[in-house]
Formats: C-alpha cells, sequence, structure tokens
C-alpha cells in the first residue's frame, strides 16, 4: 500500500449528503475483484448519460476537477452496503482524501485499509473548505497527515483528529497484510520454537 504522508492537489466539490456506496460504484461493477481500472465507473450514475456520454454538469467532469485528488463532501458519507469497491474505485480515479462531516464506519474502516484517508471535521469546517472546492482549478489543497492539518488555497489551517494507529499505518503504507508481515520476525521465531519443542508435529 502507498505511504500517505502529504497530499496536495485540487479538491472537488460534492455538496451531497448520505452518498452511499451504490452511488459511489454501483452494482453492475461488482463482479470484478480487481483494484484496478474502476476509476472510470466512479459515480458513474451522475458522471454519465444514458446513452454512456460524459455529463457536463458533473463535477468530476469539468476540466478544473478531472484530475482531483481530494473529495470534499457531505454528511454520512459511503453509507450502504459494506462494498470495498468504493474505495478501490475512489483511488483508481486519483482520490486519496475524502473530507466530509462525518462518514459511515465500514465504509470509514475500508478507507484505511485502501490508503485513502478520510478526515471528519465540523459542519462550519466543511463550509469553509466546500468554498474553498468551488474555486476549479485554484481550489489546491495541502493535507499534511503528520501534522493532522489541512491547508486551503488562503493559507488557512484546519486541524482534524485521528486515531494514533490509524496515522501510523497510512504514513507507513501498512495494510492488514503489512501489518502481518511487521512481526514476521517475531512469528517465526515462534514457529522455530514451536518446532524444536514438537518435533514430531
Amino acid at each position: 500500500m502507498e505511504k500517505f504522508e502529504t497530499l496536495t492537489g485540487v479538491a472537488a466539490p460534492l455538496p451531497i449528503i448520505n452518498i452511499d456506496t451504490d452511488m459511489i460504484i454501483p452494482k453492475q461493477y461488482l463482479k470484478t475483484i480487481k483494484r484496478t481500472g474502476l476509476g472510470t465507473a466512479l459515480f458513474s450514475e451522475m458522471r454519465y448519460n444514458d446513452d454512456g456520454s460524459e455529463n457536463p454538469d458533473f463535477v468530476l467532469n469539468k476540466p478544473a476537477y478531472r484530475n482531483a485528488k481530494i473529495l470534499v463532501a457531505g454528511d454520512n458519507f459511503g453509507c450502504g452496503s459494506s462494498r470495498e469497491h468504493a474505495p478501490w474505485a475512489l483511488l483508481d480515479f486519483g482520490i486519496r482524501c475524502v473530507i466530509a462531516t462525518s462518514f459511515a464506519d465500514i465504509f470509514y474502516n475500508n478507507c484505511f485499509k485502501n490508503g485513502i484517508l478520510p478526515i471528519q471535521v465540523s459542519e462550519d469546517e466543511l463550509e469553509k473548505l466546500m468554498d474553498d472546492a468551488s474555486r476549479g482549478s485554484n481550489s489546491t489543497m495541502t493535507v499534511d497527515l503528520e501534522n493532522q492539518v489541512i491547508k486551503g488555497p488562503d493559507g488557512g489551517e484546519i486541524s482534524f483528529d485521528l486515531d494514533p494507529f490509524r496515522k501510523h499505518c497510512l504514513m507507513n503504507g501498512l495494510d492488514d497484510i503489512g501489518l502481518t508481515m511487521e512481526k514476521a520476525p517475531k512469528i517465526d521465531a515462534y514457529e522455530t520454537k514451536l518446532a524444536e519443542a514438537h518435533p514430531w508435529a
């Protein structure tokens, strides 16, 4: 998993509450178990018209936001079914940070396991960030994970809280497998000791 330390990029505003996982990645795209290739399907029901053409009014289709790395969204982001394809699609599109006032628990946990930083802020802070994100190509923000601050295009800063363990995992690029591999020397030592004590096993 790619490390997350400091992220600087365009922030796209998506002022919609209760964005569920089916909106993020509709069910017809869940047949694959690959983590790549889902970026084109991200928000597909809002991004594309019935004939498959792009909806020019959807934020990620606008020239200023096509390469957005940060998403500023409404309350209760990621609610609905517990599909890990949702963070896969966000990541494959290029979004590594989602900012909202609240997240659904399963989606929130899945983000950390896939290298995405979900940041929870207050309503007042979200309003400020949403305004910053509405500036088009001037909506560049910096997310400094080590110092736990979001820096806006005008230089203003908003601090955010994060569980130390989750912060450690993101900054070191550790998913569940990576965490287990960190313990490899202890696991090997235990296996060796067990084999010596029970050679017949």
